[in-house]
This record gives structure tokens, sequence and C-alpha cells, in this order.
């Protein structure tokens, strides 16, 4: 992607980010009602949207394609990393009215550390395929991990949070150094995930930023419903299982191997999946709402 493209993609970022931080503060003694989520979820959507089908107009069709399986991929990580937010705000005991400004921080940091984690990994696989064998035999033990998870989420303090007690920090700020911890962990999974369906840099980024500034108002949105998922880690662990197992493949393929043990080594195509990644995580979102429903409806 041309130097140009990646300051105007940055500029209107920056812009929106402005704007929206402004907001925040302005709006910082005020509670976030659930038909102001609902208008800004539906506009961070659209404009994911929009732009996914720009990139088919001004780019390519395999552009288009790459960004909407990496944003996908990257909103449905993001939705399941929610609960651990919801931990964090609820255990500091955060006012509603402060949330929508320490979501914002803790996602502008997060945009912050992404991108610098982007520029490391795509530095990393233009010079080393191999690395995709690291990549993917991490994000198989993350679905390993993921699918033998039972019982709800847990967020524990670290020595860092720790540190930060000891020191007299303010709950806010214990919060946003929780909130940004937090996401660099979860980073260490979704990235190598979205360099699974993508290799360019301007793609894995910009998938990255609408998942993240769409995040926020999903937050007050949905904050109710989460509970009620109770298959989307599984789903996620299906999810990051075939793109561990799609990385992998593609190793192989980078160094000249195309066929293992007799057999030939097939290529999984973008179409493939992406259709792949909206049926599993479709089918889990239905399962999940129909049993919680009946569950309900039992008690």
């Amino acid at each position: 992607m041309s130097a140009t493209v990646w300051e105007v993609t940055i500029a209107v970022l920056l812009a929106v980010l402005a704007f929206d931080l402004a907001l925040a503060v302005i709006r910082r003694n005020k509670e976030t009602s659930i038909k102001e989520a609902t208008a800004w979820t539906v506009f961070y959507v659209s404009a994911a949207i929009a732009f996914g089908y720009s990139l088919g107009v001004w780019n390519t069709t395999q552009a288009r394609n790459e960004f909407f399986a990496g944003w996908i991929t990257e909103y449905s990580l993001s939705i399941d990393n929610l609960f651990i937010f919801i931990l964090i705000l609820a255990r500091f005991k955060i006012d509603k009215t402060k949330q929508q400004l320490v979501l914002l921080v803790g996602i502008i940091m997060a945009l912050i550390l992404r991108g610098i984690f982007i520029a490391l990994g795509s530095a990393a696989i233009s010079r080393y395929t191999w690395i995709f064998f690291i990549f993917g035999a991490f994000l198989l033990y993350t679905a390993f991990k993921l699918i033998n998870e039972s019982g709800e989420k847990e967020w524990k303090e670290g020595k860092l949070i720790g540190w930060f007690r000891k020191k007299g920090a303010s709950p806010l700020t214990i919060v946003l150094v929780a909130i940004a911890v937090t996401d660099l962990i979860f980073a260490l999974d979704s990235i190598p995930a979205i360099f699974g369906l993508t290799k360019d840099p301007y793609i894995v980024f910009t998938a990255n930023a609408f998942a993240l500034m769409g995040l926020r108002q999903l937050y007050f949105l949905i904050g109710g419903l989460m509970s009620r998922l109770i298959y989307l880690t599984k789903g996620l662990s299906i999810v990051l299982g075939f793109i561990g197992i799609k990385l992998i493949i593609e190793a192989f393929h980078g160094v000249g191997i195309h066929d293992l043990f007799g057999l030939h080594i097939p290529e999984i195509s973008l179409p493939f999946s992406l259709t792949f990644i909206i049926g599993t995580l479709t089918i889990t979102a239905i399962a999940s709402l129909v049993v919680s429903s009946k569950s309900k409806v039992a008690e």
C-alpha cells in the first residue's frame, strides 16, 4: 500500500479518535444509554462494511475479502475479551459515568500497542517464512486451551497491578494499566491469527482498528448479553485452530514443501476461510442464545 494511502488512513483515524475523545470528555459525567450505544455500534459496523467494500473498488477483490475475514475474526475475539473488561471495571467499581472515557483511553493504548506488534510481525514474516510454523503452533495451543476452558472467565491481578496498588495509584490509573496489559496479552493470539488470513500490514492494521474502535460502544450495548454467549469461546477456539492449521500449511509451501508422506498438502483458499469463520461464529452465536434461553425458561 502506498505511503499516501497510509497517511490518509491514519489522518482519518486520528480525526475520529479526537472527536470521540472530545465527546467522551464532554459527556464524562453522563451514563451511556442503550440508544446511544446502539447508534454508535451501527455507525462503526457500517463504517467497517463500507470500507471493506470500497477496498474492492480502489484496490482488489482479494483485499476486500482479506479485510472482512480479518475484521470479523478480530471483532469476534474482541467480543470475547469484553468478558475480561467487564470483570476489571466491576472489580475496581468504576462508576458507569466514567466507563466511557476509561474504555476509550484503553482502546487508544491498545491501538498503539497493536500497531507496534503489527509492524514487528510484518517485518518478521517478510524475512522469515518459517515463522508461520511458530504462529500456527501457538494458535493451535491457544485453541486447545480455549476449548478446554470450563466455568466462567476470571481475571487475576498480576504483579504489575499489585505494584501500582502499593504505590497508591488511583483506581482509574490501575484500570487503564490493567486494560492495556490485558489487551497486550490478547494481541499475542489475535495478531498471529489475522496474519494467517492476510500478509498485508495495511489490512491487518485497518481490520484491528475497526474492530477496536467499535468495541467501546459494544460494551454498553451487549454487556447484559455476554453471559448468554456461552459457546462463543468454543467457537473462537475452532476458528483459531483452523487459522493455525492454515498458517502451518502456508509455512510448508513457503519453505518449498508441497508434499508430506507422499500426500499433497492442499492450500486453503480465502473464500473458504471467510465462509468457515462466518459459519462457525454464526452457529456458535445461535446455539448459545437458544441453549441459554431454554435454561432461563427452565429456571
